[in-house]
């Protein structure tokens, strides 16, 4: 009996290795709150030498309104006072001027009556005496002057930045406290203040492109913005989410987001807005 002779099995071709899929990176999304872009001027009254602030008697701003460096905000009613005094001290300067000029003349007789020896020695003592102490009135007149005009200038209160009226915290007639009397800021310029998670931070870099909308309807549509700063320091979250009880004990980076400048100036009224950023990856 013969036996049939069996072929190996043909074999079949091995499958294409199968590529491994990269994992995308992911956008961060974080929770934060509109800003003006720098520091926030609580703007002060003057305080005198009894510690005390002198009550607003004018208030020439409103909440809102735009002002330039060196407008005039506010007056105080120790102005009136303050103005009298400076006109006092210079009519009394002008007075000691002409007294001056007059024991000037008087004085060069004297003495050269007393060269001549028609004149008491003793007596042209007195009078240079006389002179000299008109000449310190003089000086101490002045140097008043100067003092009274410097506290005549903080009567009143003068915009020290371009930028807008955030916050007025005392009106007419009141003394303002700690608080001061108005808050201004560079409204011009805005960024969006964000709170990143400490587990997401690495994935947020300077220059990073990001998009803000407003959580509660504060503005229409989106605004655009560039990181520009990471704070180095990891701290407990402020802004919190819909659910505090969740967020109350995260540690979050903050982050600026510098708005770009057509969008800033659509939410240049709405500092301290609530928003949320989306960073691109």
């Amino acid at each position: 009996m013969a036996y049939q002779r069996l072929r190996p099995p043909a074999r079949r071709p091995a499958p294409p290795p199968v590529a491994k899929l990269r994992s995308q990176p992911e956008g961060v999304a974080a929770l934060g709150r509109l800003e003006p872009y720098g520091d926030i001027r609580t703007l002060a009254a003057p305080t005198s030498d009894k510690g005390s602030s002198p009550r607003i008697s004018q208030l020439l701003v409103e909440e809102g309104q735009l002002v330039r460096r060196g407008q005039l905000l506010a007056l105080f009613d120790s102005g009136p006072s303050q103005r009298a005094e400076e006109e006092l001290l210079r009519t009394r300067i002008a007075n000691l001027g002409r007294r001056i000029a007059i024991a000037g003349r008087d004085l060069n007789r004297y003495r050269r009556l007393a060269g001549a020896g028609a004149f008491p020695t003793a007596s042209l003592d007195l009078q240079e005496q006389a002179f000299l102490e008109l000449q310190g009135q003089l000086e101490i007149a002045r140097a008043e002057l100067v003092r009274v005009s410097v506290d005549r200038i903080n009567t009143e209160l003068r915009a020290p930045i371009d930028g807008t009226v955030l916050r007025i915290n005392a009106r007419v007639g009141e003394r303002p406290g700690d608080e001061g009397i108005l808050e201004l800021a560079d409204s011009d310029r805005m960024e969006a203040l964000l709170e990143i998670y400490e587990s997401d931070i690495d994935r947020v870099r300077l220059g990073q492109r990001a998009t803000v909308t407003s959580e509660n309807g504060g503005f229409h549509g989106s605004l655009s913005g560039t990181v520009s700063r990471i704070s180095p320091q990891v701290r407990q979250r402020q802004v919190l989410s819909t659910d505090p009880t969740r967020d109350a004990d995260a540690r979050i980076v903050e982050v600026r987001l510098r708005l770009d400048p057509q969008d800033a100036r659509r939410v240049r009224e709405l500092t301290g807005l609530k928003v949320i950023a989306r960073l691109e990856p």
